[in-house]
């Protein structure tokens, strides 16, 4: 098992790319906390649990940093410890420049990118007293290369991106690995509004020929959280099915 006994908070994790990363986890030997504002991760807790998982969920707004705090002391009462965090939580709200509400625009920057700070800011000293630990945050292909109707969206991955390599510099030393992934299409929630044949016309443009599935993200968020990239720092992992070459 990759992870065993590792302690592991993956927000967003009521659903999509988080509760596959929770899932995936587990299967690995890890002690999941589940974090997600959406209510219906309690459920998706219990079933693990039932399966044998130790796993919890925590109600969180990663967006509110009291909430946070609130959830990393519940998190380290429970288990214990933290060794890996997945900033995973986050949230679209797209519209071409001349249409994008305010509203909107500050809705994303708090979710995918002030509560990647607060998340991280919060869990680090955890990890720091343990001398270890691995941080994963989810950037986009979007944050790399930009994308029609997504300015709000596409600034926090970007920033997301420079985050994490500010946080390798500073953390390396401390035995803290900080990374990103940065996700292609993938076969989500997200996906299904998407009309029919753009989703045939997205397919002609990725090397391999189809959207990714979410154990891609869940399988390369598992190699940065595992011993096996302790010496991979500061990079962003493209799992887009080489779209973007």
């Amino acid at each position: 098992m990759r992870l065993k006994d590792k302690v592991a908070v993956i927000t967003g994790a009521a659903n999509g790319l988080g509760l596959e990363a929770a899932i995936t986890f587990v299967r690995e030997g890890a002690k999941v906390a589940l974090v997600d504002y959406d209510t219906t991760g309690q459920e998706r807790a219990k079933e693990l649990q039932e399966q044998g998982a130790d796993v919890e969920f925590f109600q969180a707004d990663v967006a509110n940093r009291e909430s946070v705090d609130h959830m990393v002391i519940g998190v380290v009462k429970r288990f214990e410890k933290i060794d890996i965090l997945i900033n995973n939580a986050g949230i679209t709200r797209d519209g071409m420049l001349t249409k994008l509400s305010q509203e909107d625009f500050q809705m994303v920057i708090d979710v995918n990118l002030t509560g990647v700070f607060n998340c991280t800011q919060a869990v680090v000293q955890h990890m720091i007293a343990g001398g270890k630990g691995k941080i994963v945050n989810t950037s986009s292909v979007s944050g790399v290369y930009g994308n029609v109707g997504q300015t709000n969206y596409a600034a926090t991955k970007a920033a997301v991106v420079g985050m994490t390599k500010t946080w390798a510099k500073e953390l390396g030393r401390k035995g803290i690995n900080v990374n990103a992934v940065a996700p292609g299409f993938i076969e989500t929630s997200m996906i299904t509004s998407v009309p029919d044949k753009v989703i045939a016309e997205l397919k002609q443009l990725i090397p391999l020929q189809r959207l990714g599935k979410p154990s891609d993200i869940a399988n390369a968020y598992l190699y940065l959280a595992s011993d096996e990239s302790d010496y991979v720092n500061g990079t962003t992992l493209h799992v887009d099915g080489g779209i973007m070459m």
